[in-house]
This record gives structure tokens, C-alpha cells and sequence, in this order.
């Protein structure tokens, strides 16, 4: 079973810390492949939170605004180590990705380029897109066994909330894979999902340099891939802070670094104002997912004493598990594109069906395919 009150003793805070450390100089792929990794570390393997209340908190996360995977993380701190443990999951989960953000941003002002990582790459990508595919697979699985949050004895009531529920997450996979935008699909199923409740009986200065960053993750919804465009009208159109050439490389280093892809403000901060600025950027986006996971737990405890909320949330987790087989194929289409990387994925499948950790399976690829 999996324990449900958060524990205190400094051993178990210790124990977290080093966790999300691991998780964050290791997460490769972006919000889904660290969604997938926090299920295989917590769900599957220390048995921390079930995996229904998992669902519930990917839920959540991807109701409020800023970075997906580290909102979950720090609501997993929460579950695990009561405030002390929100505030040390999430710091831990975001520091490495910044020590090695801020380095390669150190490079890149030295040297004037990026350092090449796309071997190293090629096989990072092929375990994770296994990874996705393992944690999505138990999902999808999972959302079966807890239909509606209740335990419902007609056979026939069950079969109808099966069926909506798998519609639910094919038909948001196909839209978001046809470029629909999150929220809307977030929302739409949670509406969608409420008539079931009648059947069933059942959300250039240091003080501008931090402004920009906090309005960002203040308003950002859904995960790091949509955040060119925000940064875009903030620091070229409306600042020129930036080069257009400056913005896709800072890009570049979120996406092809371990943990969150919001490290991206890091590289930016480090080019406008070097290490102090990496540390203004850093806290200005990352602070306000602090804040809404602290402003959504008690909503979280009111929802899970509400039955139509309940049910608005079933439909909320039946889009993100579709958000996630859909991410899956835009990652697949962009890279397995060579044997070789089409025999790291289903090596990787067969090794994580036995157990082994993700996060050596994914610095093995990478290093296999930079050494090939």
C-alpha cells in the first residue's frame, strides 16, 4: 500500500533530497519523459503514492500554470515530507538541471556556440520514448481500475465509464497531436466528464530581469515546449534583450538538458547578466509553481470531498494520460529514425519490464551512441 501521510523524520527528507537530485541530473526527454520517471521512482518502485493519486496530482498540475513535472514533483514533497519536503523536492529537483544550464550558458559567452551533444542525444531519446511508453502503458491501465474515484457494482455502469474514459484519452491524443492546446483539452474533459455523475452517483534590471520571469511562469500553462513563444514577445518583440539566434539556443540547452525545460531562463539570465542574473531568472519562473502547488493542496483536499469535482477531475486525468501517448508519437516521429535508435527503444522496453532504474538505462544510451 502506499502511505498517504507525509513523514517528517529528517532521514526521510534526506532520502527525498537525494531522489529528486538524481531525477534532476537525469530526466532527459522534457516534462513527459519526468513524468514517466517520477511514476517509475514512486509509483512502481518505493510505492510512495498510488498510482490513482498520482494520476490526481498529474491532474492537478496540469490545471494550474507553469512547469508540469516540477509542479508534480513538489506536490510529491508535500506528499512525502509535509511542507519542508514541497519545498525540498522542488528545489532539488531544479538544481541540477541550473548548475549545468548555467555552465553550458558560460561556454556559450566564452566560446560563442554550443557544445555538441546530438550523438550523446540520439540514444537519450530511444530509452526515453521507452520509458514514456511503460509509464503511459500503466496509466492507461490504471484509469480502468478507478473509473470514477468509487467503487460502482453494476457491470453495466462500469462498462460505460470504461468506454467514456478510453474515448477521452484517444480522442485528446489525436487533437493535441493535431496541434489543439492543452488547457482547452484539460478543461473540455472535465466537463465532458461530469454528465457521468448522474450515472455513476458521483483544476534590464534585477527587478525587470525577475518580473519577466515570474510573469512567464505565472501565466505559462501546460509545459517547457510552449515557452518560445512566450519569451519570444517578452525578451525580443517588446525588450530586445535577445537575438533571435540567442532565443532558439537557449531553447536548445532546456530541451537537450536533464530536468526542467524552464531551465531556460537560466542560460538567458547567465547572457543578460551573467551568474546573478542565471539565479533573478532561475527563482522569477520557478517560484510561482511553489506557489500554486501551496494554493492547490487544500483545493485538492476540498475536491476529493466533492463528487462532481471528482468526477471533473476523472475526465482532467483521462486528457493528460491522452496528452502523454500524444507526446509520445510527436517524440517518436523526431527520434527513431535509425536502426540504431529503433534497437536502443525496444532493448530499453525489455529492460524496464525487468526492473532495471531509467535513469541508467538513459545515460547508457546516451553513452553507447556517442562511443558508436
Amino acid at each position: 500500500m502506499a502511505k498517504s501521510s507525509p513523514e517528517h523524520s529528517q532521514g526521510s527528507l534526506w532520502e527525498l533530497a537525494w531522489i529528486f537530485l538524481k531525477l534532476g541530473a537525469t530526466s532527459f526527454g522534457g516534462p513527459a519523459a519526468h513524468i514517466s520517471m517520477m511514476e517509475e521512482e514512486f509509483v512502481h518502485r518505493r510505492q510512495w503514492v498510488s498510482r490513482p493519486d498520482f494520476l490526481e496530482l498529474l491532474a492537478l498540475s496540469n490545471l494550474i500554470p507553469g512547469p508540469n513535472s516540477t509542479e508534480l514533483a513538489i506536490h510529491i514533497g508535500y506528499r512525502r515530507g509535509g511542507w519542508k519536503g514541497l519545498g525540498i523536492a522542488g528545489i532539488c529537483f531544479i538544481l541540477p538541471a541550473f548548475l549545468i544550464v548555467t555552465l553550458i550558458a558560460a561556454f556559450y559567452v566564452h566560446y560563442a556556440k554550443l557544445p555538441q551533444m546530438e550523438s550523446f542525444l540520439t540514444g537519450v531519446k530511444a530509452v526515453v520514448l521507452a520509458v514514456i511508453l511503460q509509464a503511459a502503458s500503466r496509466f492507461l491501465l490504471s484509469l480502468f481500475k478507478i473509473e470514477s474515484f468509487c467503487r460502482e457494482s453494476l457491470h453495466t455502469l462500469r462498462s460505460r465509464s470504461s468506454l467514456f474514459t478510453l474515448l477521452l484519452v484517444v480522442i485528446s491524443a489525436f487533437l493535441h497531436s493535431a496541434g489543439m492546446a492543452e488547457i482547452p483539452l484539460l478543461v473540455a474533459g472535465g466537463i465532458l466528464a461530469l454528465p457521468l455523475l448522474k450515472t455513476n452517483g458521483r483544476l534590464w534590471d534585477a527587478g525587470g530581469l525577475f518580473w519577466v520571469f515570474f510573469k512567464v511562469g505565472s501565466v505559462l500553462f501546460g509545459s517547457g515546449y510552449v515557452l518560445l513563444s512566450f519569451l519570444k514577445t517578452e525578451l525580443i518583440e517588446k525588450r530586445s534583450w535577445l537575438t533571435e539566434t540567442q532565443l532558439m539556443d537557449a531553447i536548445a540547452v532546456g530541451q537537450f538538458t536533464p530536468g526542467p525545460v524552464f531551465t531556460t531562463a537560466s542560460f538567458i539570465g547567465y547572457l543578460l547578466q551573467g551568474p546573478t542574473g542565471a539565479v533573478i531568472a532561475t527563482v522569477g519562473i520557478f517560484l510561482p509553481a511553489f506557489v500554486f502547488v501551496a494554493l492547490s493542496i487544500p483545493a485538492y483536499r476540498w475536491m476529493k470531498n466533492s463528487e462532481a469535482l471528482k468526477q471533473f477531475l476523472q475526465g482532467v486525468v483521462a486528457v493528460s494520460v491522452g496528452l502523454l501517448f500524444s507526446t509520445l508519437v510527436q517524440l517518436g516521429r523526431d527520434s527513431l529514425t535509425t536502426p540504431l535508435s529503433w534497437g536502443i527503444f525496444l532493448v530499453s522496453l525489455v529492460l524496464l519490464r525487468r526492473r532495471l532504474p531509467s535513469a541508467a538505462l538513459i545515460l547508457a544510451g546516451g553513452i553507447l551512441t556517442l562511443l558508436l
